[in-house]
């Protein structure tokens, strides 16, 4: 890796344009604490640039002597980091770092954003049958405090209106969701109707998540780098 070297950073995209604004806020985040540094945002779906164009743009640059590690904005190594994202890159050399979560900075903000008053927890994402997605939602349930069920937006599982209401069933009078979503969107928008007395923000707009997007593009660096020693 050289100082040539691009972040390409990749998010999912959304047609919600204050989600669409929170990850363009992150990008712009990310390259105010490395002054120099060639941040290009990119996309899985919905949204236009796509990552295999940005790739492929990149690519094309490498006669300039320019490198790039691929950041998946994402919570999890599911279906787009496995696919989506490694056939953008296939051919090119480009490393992909882990994804952004789990990590410490989402379980602080979300241990910070339930309000101490919630007897109980509705910990809600999108849903994914990737076994490791799975697991890495049951680790970030067990280290929030009391009561904590799995609640899902998409996919298999218990949505998580009916899990509110099986709790408030059960004698919950404080529901706190906690809401493992990066940015606001349709998923993030159906969690205000769910029936629990608070909602926490989208994970993206707490300020130490630019500083791990930087630990991500660092260690695929320094791992590249020492490769070749």
């Amino acid at each position: 890796m050289s100082e040539n070297t691009t972040l390409i950073a990749v998010a999912h995209g959304t047609r919600s344009p204050a989600g669409r604004r929170q990850i363009q806020e992150l990008a712009a985040a990310v390259a105010r604490r490395r002054p120099g540094l060639d941040v290009r945002l990119c996309y899985v779906d919905v949204q236009e640039p796509k990552v295999a164009d940005v790739v492929a743009g990149v690519s094309a640059e490498q006669d300039a002597h320019r490198d790039a590690v691929v950041v998946p904005l994402l919570l999890s190594a599911g279906y787009h980091v496995r696919v989506d994202i490694a056939e953008a890159v296939a051919g090119t050399g480009f490393p992909v770092t882990a994804p952004l979560g789990p990590d410490d900075v989402f379980l602080e903000s979300l241990r910070r954003s339930v309000p101490a008053a919630a007897d109980a927890i509705v910990l809600a994402s999108a849903g994914s049958s990737d076994p490791r997605w799975v697991r890495g939602i049951r680790e970030v349930a067990a280290e929030l405090p009391g009561r904590v069920e799995l609640g899902y937006t998409s996919g298999s599982g218990p949505r998580v209106a009916d899990v509110v209401a099986r709790l408030r069933a059960e004698g919950a009078r404080n529901i706190a969701i906690a809401a493992y979503l990066l940015a606001e969107g349709l998923f993030y928008r159906t969690l205000h109707s769910a029936g629990a007395d608070s909602v926490t923000p989208p994970l993206c707009r707490h300020a130490d998540v630019a500083d791990l997007v930087l630990r991500r593009f660092d260690s695929a660096i320094l791992t590249t780098a020492g490769s070749g020693l």
